[in-house]
């Protein structure tokens, strides 16, 4: 019997959702005639849970011309509302790294976004505003119930696995909350419906599809059940787990075998892949190898590649911006603003693990170790908003807004602010004013994927002095050592954020270096950033994408097992599989005969516990033993 702890898999293997519902609970969100999807795929049944593949699938014509569908959680549109007619207006969303990963990619190959809106949409405009994206962004909408997607981001996502991802462990239901299985189906029932969309699009089993980030973990699972050969690649942009983190996940197994139906997976940095690593060989028993190279994973026959590629920054974007009107007027008024006064700034969404508190904190014990700077060092704090809800939010809000008071309060003077908080929208423009003027940046994530921030800071002061001689082409990092980026800006100053006096004496010593040291090290960070930009990184994992399918068009596949334990096997073209008369002939011909079987997942159902070998197996080796010609062995890895 399939447990129910987590969810009814038979059902989710061929994307029933009634049939989920019905095993207990759920929206029930439709998955479609399950005869109709096998006649579609023209598919041919061997077993129970078995299948061998046609060499063309699904119909679909290998000659229809490559495209590459990016897959993420949010389309990079933004959306303002329509005063005329209460619909909506959508731009491109000039921040998103989504659009910005063009610039790598191959010329001429379409590219087609899949994702979610950041706003709702009426359910009976849904039609209209699908195909208007399509035609003027090439965009595809992916459309979430309100309360599905409540359950599947903001639940799942954001409040479990979220903190999980950045080593938090939930410890009780008030801080972090338990795993809830409501939530878990509904992460499942929403990368169904992403599924769908991208399965409308595409138009070739040649197609690339890029899946982005946590949020979609189980997308492969679904892709590869409909295609064998699609190209898929996956890239985190948030860390990844220890091993013993990711572990005490409920649903540990489930993701990590939906992630293995990629072609390759990519990560930030060593660390977060040797994780990933570290969690296969333990979870799953597959080691990985190196070759040439490459690092990978052999799983069935398919090798799964693995990459380590920090993402970087698009600068044209920056330096566009810096040569306009309001990003030159907003600069003028900083510097009166700031006049006579040394600027540390920092950058960050209101969240937990940014460390906003601890940056204050640090501020703090810097102006109490040195009485002779009162007065001058100014924290200008750029707080973005939140991108989830709830009560962690809100305290982190809270503790920020009473530490920003008390330092304002305890060193301020009339004419003298040692923090500024501000936590209205800033534009693009505005941010980039901010960047030209700070002497040094601080960054003091307690744990970060990547944070680009400082290769945004970078760019500006660099680029601006080409407007005005008064912007030096010198900077100062202040970087924590859990922050991604911190690997590649070797001369920054690295510290640990929960350390708040030695962080404190960190901003000290950068606003101490001499000219040349800031000029030094701000010149051999801004050369790393301009090799490494955006097309770089999207240019070098499309590429190992490529490389690592090119031999998807020369193999055979076999379908073993449903629902999470669904996998593709690879097989040499000419590999042919065992007819039972033949080898029944065979079998009755042969004067001795070894016979080999497996135990786990052959004699007896995998993760058995305590449980013995069924009346009808014990009868049946009895039969194969007896025979003297028969030598059986039972084989137990």
């Amino acid at each position: 019997m399939i447990s129910r702890s987590h969810t009814n898999l038979v059902a989710l293997g061929t994307g029933n959702f009634e049939g989920m519902d019905a095993g207990g609970g759920g929206s029930g969100v439709s998955g479609g005639d399950d005869e109709g999807e096998r006649k579609r795929q023209r598919r041919r049944t061997l077993g129970m849970d078995i299948t061998e593949i046609d060499d063309d699938e699904d119909g679909m014509s290998s000659d229809a011309q490559e495209r590459i569908i990016i897959v993420a959680n949010q389309l990079p549109l933004q959306a303002i509302r329509d005063t005329a007619d209460s619909g909506w207006v959508f731009s491109w969303d000039e921040e998103s790294l989504l659009l910005h990963l063009k610039e790598g990619l191959p010329v001429g190959k379409e590219v087609i976004y899949v994702g979610s809106l950041p706003v709702r949409v009426n359910p009976a405009d849904e039609d209209v505003v699908s195909q208007s994206l399509l035609d003027r962004f090439n965009c595809v909408p992916a459309f979430l119930p309100v309360d599905l997607k409540r359950l599947f981001y903001h639940q799942f996502c954001k409040k479990y696995l979220w903190p999980l991802f950045h080593y938090a462990i939930p410890l009780t239901a008030h801080h972090g909350g338990f795993f809830d299985r409501s939530h878990w189906e509904a992460y499942v029932r929403a990368n169904k419906i992403f599924s769908d969309k991208v399965l409308e699009v595409l138009t070739s089993d040649r197609d690339f599809v890029w899946i982005h980030d946590y949020h979609l973990m189980v997308l492969p699972k679904f892709l590869r059940h409909r295609f064998y050969r699609l190209r898929i690649g996956f890239f985190f942009h948030s860390p990844f787990p220890s091993s013993e983190i990711f572990r005490t996940l409920p649903v540990r197994e489930e993701l990590i075998k939906g992630l293995l139906n990629c072609d390759l997976i990519g990560f930030h940095t060593y660390d977060y892949a040797r994780h990933f690593l570290s969690v296969c060989l333990r979870l799953m028993g597959l080691e990985h190898h190196l070759r040439r190279g490459y690092i990978g994973l052999d799983y069935h026959g398919r090798t799964i590649g693995i990459k380590i590629s920090p993402v970087g920054i698009n600068l044209q974007q920056f330096k566009d911006v810096i040569g306009s009107p309001e990003m030159q007027s907003t600069l003028a008024k900083l510097k009166e603003k700031f006049a006579g006064k040394v600027v540390l700034l920092g950058v960050d969404d209101l969240d937990p693990f940014k460390g906003i508190n601890l940056k204050l904190l640090a501020f703090k014990k810097m102006l109490e170790m040195n009485s002779s700077m009162k007065g001058n060092p100014v924290l200008v704090q750029i707080v973005k908003p939140a991108r989830s809800e709830g009560k962690e939010i809100e305290e982190t809000q809270k503790e920020i807004l009473e530490i920003y008071k008390r330092i304002n309060s305890v060193f301020g003077t009339v004419f003298y602010r040692p923090v500024v908080y501000i936590d209205s929208p800033v534009s693009l423009a505005e941010r980039i004013a901010y960047y030209t003027l700070a002497d040094c940046l601080v960054v003091t994530s307690v744990r970060d994927g990547m944070n680009l921030t400082p290769y945004e800071y970078l760019v500006c002061r660099q680029e601006a002095s080409g407007y005005d001689s008064g912007c030096p082409k010198t900077s100062m990092l202040v970087v924590s050592e859990f922050v991604g980026c911190s690997l590649s800006l070797s001369g920054a100053i690295r510290t640990n954020p929960w350390n708040v006096i030695s962080t404190g004496e960190a901003m000290q010593r950068a606003l101490e270096a001499t000219e040349t040291e800031k000029q030094m090290w701000h010149d051999k960070h801004y050369k790393y950033v301009c090799e490494h930009d955006v097309g770089y990184w999207s240019r070098g994992f499309f590429q190992d994408l490529q490389r690592s399918c090119e031999d998807h068009f020369n193999k055979r596949f076999l379908s073993l097992g449903v629902g999470f334990g669904f996998r593709v096997m690879a097989l040499d073209p000419e590999f042919t599989k065992l007819k039972p008369p033949e080898v029944l002939v065979d079998y009755s011909n042969a004067e001795r005969r070894a016979i080999f079987l497996d135990y786990d997942g052959t004699l007896m159902p995998q993760k058995h516990i305590h449980e013995q070998p069924s009346e009808e197996i014990i009868s049946m080796l009895n039969s194969l033993t007896a025979s003297d010609r028969n030598v059986v062995y039972i084989v137990l890895c």
